[in-house]
């Protein structure tokens, strides 16, 4: 008979460290500060801009994943995503479901059958937080709840990037309110692509058990930038205030349970 040592096994995933949080607060500050010039510039480098923007919030939401929930969670996350975004983009500006008639612009960069690769990133870049979100608020209606976060995410996103000439529309139809540019079609179509990616998400990542769970300070705050630029940048540098009310509207509604949850812990109706 031996008697061996027991040594139990480091538990990586106990928290962020003190260097993790500088590299993920350096990176926010990186992505705020991009979003902070996009209307203070124009011309070519505004196209830049708009490409560094989305790539750095990608990155700064890939940090988090795979920080806080470990390489399985980041590696399924990142792929599912980037898979799952380009597939519905490529399936909607081909045969114009499920958003509507819709075209990208070159300036974009790179494309695959039609859709610049800078687009499934910009999935990324708001899937996480909005996942998290989700998870947190209504666990049985994730799939429901991040939906409905993706689409009023995009009543900011759309608007700005068609008048960037990014994208155009061909318009049939009743049209966003305050947006005629932007058919309705699209918004429904981003409830039903969100909810079908939210789904998926959440049926194949893992699920947090930890009871003190994952420091969500960083998606969070990128949540509440989200909701602060597009209503700030439409009311004061777009000049498009029912663009600033709509959107600010929807997203506060949205974004209400999600707050009274983390201040206030989760109803049991919500459980």
């Amino acid at each position: 008979m031996s008697i061996r040592q027991y040594r139990p096994r480091n538990n990586r995933r106990r928290g962020i460290s003190a260097n993790q949080s500088m590299g993920l607060i350096l990176l926010f500050a990186i992505a705020i500060g991009l979003q902070i010039s996009y209307p203070l510039i124009s011309g070519t480098a505004l196209r830049y801009i708009t490409i560094f923007t989305v790539i750095s919030g990608a990155l700064l939401m890939l940090a988090h994943s795979l920080i806080s929930y470990g390489f399985r969670y980041f590696a399924t996350f990142a792929c599912v995503t980037f898979i799952f975004a380009l597939l519905i983009e490529i399936l909607g500006s081909k045969t114009g479901w499920p958003f509507g008639t819709y075209a990208y612009d070159d300036s974009l960069g790179f494309k695959i059958a039609g859709v610049p690769v800078i687009v499934p990133f910009a999935w990324i870049m708001m899937a996480h937080p909005v996942l998290i979100a989700a998870r947190k608020t209504i666990p049985s209606w994730a799939f429901l709840y991040g939906g409905a976060g993706l689409m009023v995410w995009d009543l900011f996103l759309d608007p700005q990037m068609v008048a960037a000439g990014r994208w155009s529309w061909d318009v049939v139809g009743p049209h966003v309110p305050f947006q005629p540019e932007i058919p309705l079609s699209n918004t429904a179509g981003w409830l039903f692509a969100g909810m079908g990616l939210m789904a998926l998400l959440n049926l194949i990542l893992p699920k947090e058990r930890r009871k003190s769970g994952i420091n969500s300070t960083v998606p969070d705050l990128f949540l509440a930038w989200t909701l602060f630029s597009g209503v700030i940048g439409n009311l004061f540098f777009f000049d498009r205030a029912g663009v600033a009310l709509i959107g600010g509207i929807a997203f506060v509604i949205w974004a209400a349970p999600y707050l009274f949850v983390i201040s206030f812990g989760k109803p049991d109706l919500l459980k």
